[in-house]
């Protein structure tokens, strides 16, 4: 189905090799007074770890000192621990990093999950035996020692290194499997941890591939879901990662590597540890796995995000930079197939944070908002409890008691009483759906990509109705309808394309197999035709299938090229084309995850994209923003609610003290963040994960 690959590494043997020669040269480096530290970097990381050991033993027999002895003496820092670990075979270095992980203060939980979960069963045995012979102890036993309860039990079984490696699959087992782990978990009160330990720890890849697939159709729900809400803590975490490198090991790794570096400062431990382990095995497919996921090159995440020597010697065992080289390779196809595959099974329940609220009484809501904006000064923390704690029905029986009455505008009062982004995300909550849509699109025409999330987020299933809606309230509201507007603001092919989508006629159901399998040929034929005549082609295919057939058709994309949908909109399109079906096809494959990404993107670096955050807050709150906060969660390693929180500095409510200081001192406005503002967004992101 899929093409082979060449070699995934990027570390491989150096033709010509002389060991006597690298000796020379390295002895040479650092003879006299200071290191040549560039040439260190470049030898090393231009050997393959076989050849490392040739050079340490060639250093010893010709000047009679231990080569890893002098690089210590002679580097520092973090450039001195990657050159050094590089001269460790792989089952020494695997055996300090368990050993560092277990000996002194505390325990390094995420090191032993991540060696333990990962490695093959000859790559366990040479690690213990490794161990024994540079600790003079047990590795079992001092695990045992510093861990406990079911994570250790994991521990010791994937240490015994006896996973089955045959490639034999008894279907009857498969299901058989499947159905055990679903009545040990999802199917009773309270979870048979042995049971997830037995299968997880001694099945083949293979044969717990097949697992995960007829569990899902078990229990509606993926295998991780089941983990996250059966499991806790270390073990949760464990079982997690071994799941992931059964799916995919180059894929878990590269999702270490992001969050080894995301935010601020760099886990700089995991980095070198990965950098080093997998150089010599299947960085290249890490590095393709990097770019599907995070939409940028492993390369450039380190070059920004480290520097010096340190910098350098981890950019030559990475090997090369993807988004300069383009190419694709057969795993990360394996995995987009895979993806799409799960995408179309899984079962996904939309939870909202904002629900309706009990005993309603819109007349008493209406006469405390009054009381609120009423005399000298507001009092916007009253008008947050109502307006954040009410679902949007409820908000409209509010606008209209106030006017019945008080004889009042409700918007009017709340514009005259508020400002900037308080006043923008209160008069947001207050708007329909319909309305909210309206107004988004008409401050869209300075910002184009909105159109695109827009139709890629509302004409989908159940929502076709919200799209003319918006159209009718967009032209009551400015004399003018959406099509025109769009006409006479965009051009091209992008303009046809929102055309396309905002007519709300995008099709309904599950997919026709033999019509998506003829649509991803089509697709795959428009990647060979000239420019123009694949945008139409994708226009008229990704502008019109429901969601769920197009699902099908992105799936069977990936056999027909051996290359992802997403990866050829990035590479093959460009400017606001690209853009719209970027999204299009993001919300195809995981709505949730899509508008999580657009979140991150909203709040990271300087400053805060304001109107995007109350844009998608407001408009997900009441259909699926707990979703969101999961795949938030998942994907950045920490809370939505955390990142708003660090990312606006806003830490307390007694923080409205220093906000007026900012203002004072002269800081940039962007940092002048109202308090109320994020009290309000606190609201719909505040309840905890069950």
């Amino acid at each position: 189905m899929f093409s082979s690959s060449g070699g995934k590494s990027t570390v491989t043997d150096a033709p010509d090799f002389d060991p006597s020669a690298d000796a020379e040269a390295l002895y040479s480096a650092m003879k006299g007074i200071g290191s040549d530290k560039e040439a260190i970097l470049d030898l090393v990381t231009s050997r393959s770890n076989a050849q490392r050991q040739e050079v340490i033993a060639a250093y010893k027999s010709n000047f009679g000192k231990d080569l890893i002895d002098d690089l210590k003496y002679e580097l520092t820092g973090k450039f001195e621990r990657l050159i050094v670990s590089l001269m460790r075979t792989p089952a020494y270095h695997d055996a300090k990093e368990i050993h560092d992980a277990v000996k002194g203060a505390g325990t390094n939980e995420r090191c032993l999950i991540e060696v333990m979960a990962s490695r093959t069963n000859q790559q366990m045995h040479d690690m213990v035996a490794a161990y024994k012979d540079a600790y003079g102890s047990d590795i079992e036993e001092d695990i045992i020692a510093d861990t406990s309860g079911h994570f250790k039990k994991m521990l010791i079984v994937l240490l015994q290194g006896t996973r089955d490696e045959s490639g034999v699959v008894d279907a009857d087992l498969v299901e058989q499997d499947a159905q055990d782990l679903y009545a040990a978990g999802e199917e009773q009160w309270g979870t048979d941890e042995a049971k997830f330990i037995m299968i997880l720890g001694n099945r083949s890849v293979t044969h717990l591939r097949m697992v995960f697939d007829a569990y899902e159709k078990i229990a509606e729900v993926s295998i991780e879901d089941s983990i996250k809400s059966e499991l806790s803590g270390d073990f949760e975490r464990l079982m997690l990662a071994v799941v992931q490198c059964i799916r995919s090991v180059p894929m878990f790794y590269a999702k270490r590597l992001y969050k080894s570096m995301k935010g601020l400062g760099t886990a700089d431990n995991t980095l070198i540890r990965i950098m080093i382990s997998r150089s010599e095995i299947d960085m290249l497919d890490i590095r393709e796995c990097f770019r599907l996921r995070y939409e940028t090159s492993l390369y450039n995440m380190i070059k920004d995000d480290t520097s010096g020597d340190y910098k350098r010697t981890l950019l030559n065992l990475c090997g090369g930079d993807d988004d300069l080289a383009g190419e694709f390779f057969p795993e990360a196809a394996q995995i987009a197939y895979k993806m799409w595959e799960l995408s179309a099974m899984t079962k996904v329940q939309l939870r909202p944070t904002l629900r309706p609220a009990a005993s309603f009484d819109p007349a008493a809501d209406a006469q405390a908002l009054r009381k609120a904006m009423k005399g000298f000064g507001t009092d916007e923390d009253a008008i947050i409890d109502i307006v954040a704690q009410r679902s949007n029905t409820q908000r409209q029986e509010i606008r209209q008691t106030f006017k019945s009455l008080l004889g009042r505008d409700l918007m009017k009062d709340l514009k005259s009483e508020l400002s900037k982004n308080l006043e923008r995300l209160i008069i947001g909550l207050m708007l329909t759906p319909a309305e909210f849509d309206a107004k988004m699109m008409r401050k869209a025409m300075e910002v184009q990509l909105f159109f695109g999330c827009f139709a890629a987020s509302r004409i989908r299933v159940g929502m076709v109705d919200l799209v003319t809606a918006a159209t009718k309230d967009y032209y009551h509201a400015y004399k003018k309808s959406l099509e025109e507007a769009i006409q006479s603001d965009t051009s091209g092919h992008f303009c046809r394309i929102l055309v396309s989508l905002v007519q709300g006629a995008r099709e309904e159901g599950p997919a026709d197999v033999e019509r998506a399998d003829a649509d991803a040929q089509e697709l795959a034929d428009a990647c060979n035709a000239e420019s123009d005549d694949m945008e139409m082609k994708f226009m008229s295919i990704l502008c019109t299938r429901s969601f769920p057939h197009l699902r099908r058709v992105f799936q069977e994309f990936v056999r027909c090229t051996n290359k992802d949908i997403e990866q050829i909109v990035k590479k093959e399109m460009s400017g606001d084309v690209k853009n719209a079906f970027y999204a299009i096809v993001r919300s195809v494959k995981n709505q949730p995850s899509y508008f999580a990404d657009r979140l991150y993107k909203a709040m990271k670096g300087l400053g805060t994209d304001d109107r995007a955050l109350i844009r998608i807050m407001v408009s997900r709150c009441e259909v699926d923003l707990f979703n969101i906060r999961k795949e938030f969660k998942e994907t950045h390693d920490v809370s939505l609610h955390e990142f708003i929180q660090v990312e606006t500095m806003i830490v307390s409510r007694s923080a409205r003290l220093l906000t007026l200081l900012f203002g004072v001192f002269g800081f940039s406005s962007h940092l002048c963040v109202s308090v109320e503002f994020f009290f309000v967004l606190f609201f719909f992101v505040s309840w905890p994960l069950s």
